[in-house]
């Protein structure tokens, strides 16, 4: 049974790779979106990681996290 459920894992993830690596009509394919917008992705998570950061390490700035706030 754990051969097959890793098979079957297996198949998934190797479909998953190639539906993202697949190339459109323009030439272009969903992991090239993914490679444009990750710094874009990544300045707007900066703020939110410095919050989780100070809420961990006892550094309660002057808001509290409790807040209704997205995470």
């Amino acid at each position: 049974m754990g051969m097959l459920k890793l098979m079957v894992v297996g198949a998934a993830v190797a479909a998953g790779i190639h539906h993202i690596t697949k190339k459109r009509e323009d030439g272009t394919s969903i992991m090239d979106d993914i490679k444009e917008k990750a710094p874009q992705w990544m300045d707007k998570a900066k703020p939110l990681m410095d919050e989780v950061k100070n809420r961990f390490s006892g550094n309660n700035m002057s808001h509290d996290m409790s807040m209704n706030h997205p995470m």
